[in-house]
């Protein structure tokens, strides 16, 4: 890859490296990633040819950051995805989350101490849309300001940007150099990349199937009445469409109609659902493959997720494990994501460059 002289970042909270990865597909090279999950070295590392610290962020003191991976005049770019459990709308079950202390509601207060230990040019933050929602993001937006950023930030929908997958996020993008905002959208509903543009050319497999050349392009079993209901489910239908002996007992009571796409097939006329860790689990979401009966794979998510199919997630076949593998991949940002903050950031230091 081609990079841009005298401009580099550190990502915060990097995982697998997905943003990482887009970060380089648009020019930026990427100094170090940074999370405590070290079982995300191996894919990271070897990806995106960066130092892996695994470390907790708030082990991590800023000079360390300048003395080790910033040189002087370099364009400083510091960006990150903290983990979105706090402010996901689906795993929240704090009442009153605006008062949670400690934990991972600190993790955008460690982000922010981060950026003013090391006065970066350009932060990047991405997480789910719920967080501008919360008391923690303003101070967060506060925060910038009052440190002399121009912020702009928008609810980001990824089929918009060509992304496969019906994902939206909350990207912040923040500038000491002037005003920035994210580039303009790239597709329309008539031009976006369905499911079918993203995995309908890999092979069959069936539910629990290994494939000796690509051992990543398999999912789990499902039990005998876990494949009557895929049978009898329709794209983009429901768990109304079975038979009354399918359904479970939680489908017949009030509470249980608000969940229709739980054990729901997807189309592949349209981008997928939103990928989660559990995208290999039939009955956790829309995850029923559109015409095979079995859920995703883990090739398909990943390719959903817009991982290339040279991205190397293990370090060895025995190394393999469906629900890290799920966590990795569910987890990440988007590549393609990734290569849009890239391109809206490369876009604003040439219209500020001196």
């Amino acid at each position: 890859m081609r990079f841009k002289k005298d401009i580099s970042a550190i990502d915060l909270f990097c995982g697998i490296g997905g943003l990482s990865y887009g970060l380089r597909k648009a020019g930026i090279k990427v100094k170090a990633g940074i999370d405590q999950d070290t079982s995300c070295k191996h894919a990271y590392k070897t990806n995106n040819k960066a130092k892996f610290i695994g470390a907790d962020i708030s082990e991590i003191k800023g000079q360390d950051i300048i003395d080790k991976y910033w040189k002087n005049g370099e364009k400083r770019i510091l960006v990150g995805c903290a983990p979105c459990q706090p402010f996901s709308t689906h795993s929240n079950k704090v009442k009153d989350e605006e008062k949670e202390k400690g934990g991972k509601w600190n993790l955008l207060n460690e982000f922010s101490r981060l950026i003013k230990e090391t006065s970066p040019e350009v932060v990047s933050m991405e997480n789910v849309p719920n967080l501008a929602n919360k008391a923690i993001f303003r101070q967060f937006v506060n925060f910038l300001k009052e440190h002399d950023y121009s912020v702009s930030y928008s609810n980001v929908y990824c089929p918009d940007y060509g992304i496969p997958q019906k994902r939206r996020r909350l990207v912040l993008l923040a500038s000491k150099l002037g005003e920035i905002e994210i580039i303009e959208k790239t597709h329309s509903p008539d031009s976006y990349r369905s499911t079918y543009d993203a995995i309908g050319n890999l092979p069959e497999v069936l539910a629990g199937e290994k494939l000796e050349n690509d051992p990543i392009h398999y999912t789990t079993c499902l039990s005998p009445k876990n494949i009557k209901r895929i049978q009898s489910s329709k794209p983009n239908g429901t768990w109304l469409d079975w038979d009354e002996s399918l359904r479970l007992a939680c489908h017949k009571k009030e509470t249980g109609t608000t969940y229709k796409s739980v054990y729901g097939r997807m189309s592949w006329d349209e981008p997928s659902p939103t990928i989660t860790t559990q995208f290999y689990n039939f009955g956790t979401g829309r995850f029923g493959h559109p015409v095979q009966d079995r859920a995703l794979t883990v090739r398909e998510a990943a390719l959903l997720q817009t991982f290339p199919k040279n991205y190397i997630f293990y370090k060895n076949e025995e190394d393999i494990s469906i629900t890290k593998l799920g966590v990795h991949i569910g987890n990440a940002v988007p590549v393609d994501l990734g290569l849009v903050i890239g391109k809206s950031i490369l876009k604003h230091l040439e219209k500020f460059s001196i």
